[in-house]
């Protein structure tokens, strides 16, 4: 599986102990984040994917009122997509040897991961978590992730107890070829979350063509793990 070509520039976030390296990241674009389909046992149709309707409009984009509080730095440890009967633990990823970012282990679909140089979640600006979508024994931990709809909720629990609460605003498939970095990693000046996985057109040897990435805001906060829906 290739990685996509030069994508824009994106602002990093000052705040963050580290500023992201967008433009890095942007080219990775979940490279290994989808196993070769035709291992898996049982799986023909593939993931499902986000429908026109899911796709940003100008009026999803943040509202310009007041955010809710933003949380200081505190690592992830486990995202919850009610939804989606998703609940997994997150690992932190850096980059590889080649300016790519790491992958969670194949040998564990159930697991997701954030990326450890962008700002944490419920922290100001815009964290990644990036999981696969299958493995070579199934469904891997974000393979719903095109069915998710606008308006449900994600949950991130940190290390520091609080948990982040954010809305899904848009669901949209990047072709890795023209990943649009700044859309997708720049930050809005409040706190965001990118969910991010391999989808679109598959093809045997070089896998799946596209990322399907979903935008939330964060609509507040709290100590230990709030419904949502």
């Amino acid at each position: 599986m290739s990685p996509p070509g030069p994508p824009d520039a994106a602002p990093g976030n000052p705040a963050a102990p580290h500023r992201p390296r967008w433009g890095v990241l942007a080219l990775v674009a979940l490279v290994g984040l989808g196993m070769v389909r035709q291992g898996l046992t049982g799986e023909t149709a593939g993931p499902p994917q986000p429908g026109a309707g899911s796709a940003l409009f100008p009026g999803d984009l943040p509202p310009d009122g007041p955010a809710p509080p933003p949380l200081p730095r505190s690592a992830p440890a486990r995202v919850a997509i009610p939804s989606l009967d998703v609940s997994a633990p997150l690992m932190p990823l850096g980059l590889d040897g080649d300016g790519r970012i790491t992958a969670p282990p194949a040998g564990e679909p159930g697991l997701a991961g954030w990326y450890a140089n962008a700002p944490t979640p419920g922290e100001n600006g815009t964290a990644v978590l990036v999981g696969h979508v299958d493995s070579r024994s199934g469904p891997a931990v974000f393979y719903g992730l095109g069915a998710l709809e606008k308006g449900r909720t994600i949950r991130v629990t940190r290390e520091d107890g609080r948990t982040a609460v954010f809305e899904v605003y848009g669901i949209q498939v990047f072709d890795k070829r023209k990943f649009p970095s700044r859309k997708v990693y720049g930050t809005t000046g409040r706190p965001e979350l990118r969910v991010l996985t391999c989808g679109g057109p598959y093809a045997a040897g070089s896998g799946y063509a596209g990322n399907v990435v979903v935008f939330a805001r964060m609509t507040g906060s709290g100590q230990g793990d709030p419904p949502g829906r």
